[in-house]
């Protein structure tokens, strides 16, 4: 997918009768990742040449979508993750909906952020990008416009009636596309299981230099509330995987510091390292 994807986006860019391009998903998920099963196999088999292949592909499309000369539109009604977030956040717009499940869940599985996460999580308000880095926790489609993820809210209901706007529009210019966004997005308030709520406490707690200072952080605030949050946090990262966390934790540190290419070009590194060192 990934390949037909950068060849048809790649002839589209050059095409003049094309003003800009959009995305969606098909069925409940815009997109829940890469498919971890067939790189699995690949790492099972020994067949490294074809994890390169997979990653190589992957991160040079998102490359081409967060470099693309026209404008781009992501529609992530449903689950959008991983890889999922890498092929849609480097885009112009992203329309994110009441069905919009966004997560990094990949210390969960003994992996790293990829995708350009160390550098879009880096760039997000306050230590963010850390506590959504190391937890994989998910955020809702409010939750994406408050932070920056998503440029736009609208309900579900209304992403026919924005394709239809899209269809009708001949044009390259990004405004015109934004004025027909607006016209369905919506202003909503973060609900009570917002990291909004929490943001003091996820910038107190993750701002420090070690994943170790991090959990005792969260354990000596765990010890002034009884809200259970902090304790759920805990469980989530005594559960993820321990090197996943510190190599998590640095990639979100070194991204601040990097350009997006210069994080995928890092990233695809990380992941042959990772691979490797499966196979061994």
């Amino acid at each position: 997918m990934g390949k037909r994807l950068q060849k048809l986006y790649k002839s589209w860019e050059e095409n003049p009768d094309i003003g800009f391009v959009v995305m969606k998903g098909s069925g409940r998920a815009f997109c829940a990742g890469g498919d971890i099963i067939s790189v699995h196999d690949m790492i099972r088999k020994g067949n490294i040449e074809g994890c390169k292949e997979f990653f190589w592909t992957l991160y040079n499309f998102m490359y081409l979508v967060g470099t693309y000369l026209k404008p781009h539109v992501a529609i992530l009604n449903g689950i959008t993750m991983g890889g999922g977030a890498g092929v849609s956040i480097p885009g112009t717009f992203r329309v994110a909906t009441d069905k919009t499940t966004f997560a990094t869940p990949e210390t969960l599985i003994g992996f790293h952020p990829d995708a350009g996460a160390s550098f879009h999580l880096s760039h997000l308000p306050g230590y963010l990008g850390e506590y959504l880095a190391l937890t994989g926790d998910t955020l809702n489609g409010v939750d994406m416009v408050a932070c920056g993820l998503a440029t736009h809210y609208s309900p579900s209901a209304n992403v026919p009636a924005i394709e239809d706007c899209l269809k009708n529009l001949v044009t390259d210019d990004p405004s015109v596309i934004e004025t027909c966004l607006q016209k369905y997005s919506y202003i909503d308030f973060p609900n009570n299981a917002s990291f909004i709520r929490r943001t003091e406490r996820i910038d107190k707690c993750f701002s420090y230099d070690t994943v170790e200072e991090i959990i005792d952080a969260l354990e000596s605030e765990a010890g002034k509330t009884d809200d259970g949050w902090c304790n759920s946090i805990l469980k989530k990262l005594k559960y993820a995987s321990p090197l996943s966390l510190k190599v998590a934790l640095r990639s979100i540190r070194e991204g601040r510091f990097q350009t997006f290419d210069q994080c995928l070009i890092r990233e695809y590194r990380m992941s042959l390292q990772g691979v490797v060192g499966h196979v061994k």
